[in-house]
Formats: C-alpha cells, structure tokens, sequence
C-alpha cells in the first residue's frame, strides 16, 4: 500500500508540476499582448539578420502597431482583453491543481482549445493576410501547449486507474 501511495504522491507532483507550467506559459504567452509596440519593435530589431521572411514580416507588423499606436491607441485595449482572458483562462487550471482526477474535465477542455489553434491558424489566418510561416508559428502554440496536457492526462488516467472509486 505504500508504495501505491508513493507512487501517487509521484504522480501528483509530476502533474502539478504540468499544469503550473502550463499556466505559466499561458500567462506569459497572453500578457506579452499588452507591451505590444514595443515587443513587436523588439522583434524587427531581433530579425534585422535573420534570412527568410522573418524581419520583413516582423518590421511590417512593427510599422503598422506603431502607426496603430500613433492615430488609433484605443485599439489596442481589445489586446489588454486578450491578455486578460489568458490570465483567467490559467485561472481555471486551479481546479486540477487541486483535484486532478475531480477537475480532469479542464485538462480535456484545455486540449481541446489547443486543437482548435490550427484550424483558426490555418483558416482564419489568410483572410487577415498573416503569411504561412507565421501561421506555422501561431499553429505550434497548439500544439506545444497540448504536450503538457497530454500528459497530464495520461498520468489523471493512472490515478483514475489505480483508484476506480474516484473515477
């Protein structure tokens, strides 16, 4: 029986561990909209030596924030939002912080919103004239956030396994 608890103890940790990640990484990926002219000069400035597309899109999107910025500030309120919503968004990972196997619904829920990145990268992205590596780039923040997810849920299923009067 020990050993089923220390195991448990493992694997509660190792989830933790996941999902504050994971809520981090959504934190940081969401507030960075608010600095947004001068993280987008950052990036043209980053690019300058890069080959490939990557400065002359970034100097573009540079240039059209700053002229945004310039007439039309107001507008950037609607990335504030978006910020926002990435910060209560974490929020709602609290649950599995708390009870993995009670709250396995968000972690779904979760890889669910990380699935549904690529079709708004991949369909949404043209009309807006976003150029295809950047899609490419916007795609991988799906992706790369359901890899902590799907092992959290993966190890939530060891539990659930372990213990079948939880589930």
């Amino acid at each position: 029986m020990e050993a089923v608890t220390n195991d448990h103890d493992r694997i509660r940790r190792e989830i933790r561990a996941w999902i504050l990640f994971f809520i981090a990484a959504l934190w940081v990926s969401g507030l960075t909209a608010v600095p947004l002219e001068w993280g987008t000069a950052w990036l043209a400035d980053l690019t300058r030596d890069w080959p490939g597309p990557w400065h002359a899109w970034a100097q573009r999107s540079a240039d059209a924030i700053a002229e945004v910025g310039a007439k039309h500030a107001f507008l950037f309120y609607g990335t504030d939002w978006l910020a926002f919503a990435h910060v209560v968004i974490g929020i709602a990972f609290i649950g599995p912080l708390r009870d993995p196997v009670r709250n396995r619904w968000v972690i779904e829920w979760g890889l669910w919103c990380c699935l549904l990145v690529l079709p708004l990268a991949f369909l949404r992205a043209p009309v807006r004239g976003i150029p295809f590596f950047w899609r490419c780039v916007d795609a991988s923040f799906g992706i790369l956030g359901a890899l902590p997810l799907w092992r959290v849920l993966t190890l939530i299923r060891r539990l659930e396994k372990d213990d079948p009067a939880r589930s």
